[in-house]
């Protein structure tokens, strides 16, 4: 009875991994098998693995590695394909996504720039609390834009072999979200100024 588990050495770019591939019990190991456990090892989704072995492509998913001639310690060349048409369309998508979320980033710095140097007394006493208005208007301007951005990249729905996409798009949520907590931060640092803006006029006034 032919064995149900082989291992085999896959090269991938410049890295080498060493494969088990456990087939289901009574049965041979399949290419699916394989191209399974190589998703779970190199994040490659099935779909976008090429698979070569004595310079011949692997198609035949339902095949057995033995009708390959794929034996214990055999070494496999593992190539990533390039994503289909529709990945590339949401990946468009979510590199326009991103270019917003650093332009609204870019004005969030600039936001905290300025406050910074209100602090450190770059403008007259009598201007801040006007300054500091303008400031806090225009951090609620970029959280707001940062929820709007953040509700487009909830709205899309992407398959589950996107992987890439899907990939970018947590990349992206958790940006925003750092972008958000720094707004937050930000508002509190105006709130605190301000505070004590009015309680140095209050005591001046008394």
């Amino acid at each position: 009875m032919a064995s149900d588990t082989i291992t085999v050495t896959v090269a991938y770019g410049t890295e080498k991994h060493s494969v088990t591939v456990t087939a289901p019990e009574g049965n041979e190991p399949r290419l699916k098998d394989l191209c399974d456990a190589l998703t779970e090892v190199t994040g490659v989704p099935g779909p976008s693995q090429k698979l070569i072995f004595k310079g011949k492509s692997l198609k035949e998913m339902d095949e057995t590695l033995a009708s390959y001639g794929i034996k214990q310690s055999c070494k496999i060349m593992l190539i990533r394909k390039g994503n289909s048409p529709e990945e590339e369309a949401e990946l468009r998508k979510l590199r326009d996504i991103e270019k917003s979320v650093e332009q609204t980033a870019k004005k969030l710095e600039k936001v905290d720039g300025e406050l910074s140097g209100l602090r450190n007394g770059f403008l007259a006493k009598d201007l801040q609390a006007e300054a500091l208005n303008k400031l806090d208007h225009r951090v609620k301007v970029a959280a707001e834009q940062f929820m709007k951005i953040l509700e487009q990249i909830d709205a899309m729905s992407l398959p589950d072999n996107f992987s890439d996409c899907r990939t970018k798009k947590k990349g992206l949520v958790k940006s925003v979200q750092g972008f958000l907590a720094l707004c937050d931060r930000i508002e509190a640092g105006i709130s605190d100024h301000m505070a004590k803006i009015q309680s140095k006029n209050l005591a001046l006034a008394e």
